[in-house]
């Protein structure tokens, strides 16, 4: 089985390096873009099969650990 884990910044919460991202890709020419956010993707190797197992961990390991819940959200699939 494997994670695939997704962290991005929450709404309410200022992120500079998106706004730096949707700035350079506007002066490069792409229009209609908004609301850029630069995030974190992790992909975990999994031993074991039981799937609701592995999802009670990773959703422990990205509260946690691989997030701030303060200021970034987490969503996550096993497969």
């Amino acid at each position: 089985m494997k994670a695939k884990i997704v962290i991005t910044p929450k709404k309410a919460v200022l992120d500079p390096q998106g706004k730096t991202v949707q700035t350079a890709l506007e002066h490069m020419g792409f229009t209609g873009l908004s609301g850029v956010h630069v995030g974190k993707y992790l992909e975990i190797e999994l031993t074991g099969s039981d799937v609701e197992a592995a999802r009670k961990q990773i959703d422990e390991a990205c509260h946690k650990i691989l997030s701030n819940p303060v200021i970034e959200d987490y969503r996550f699939e096993i497969v």
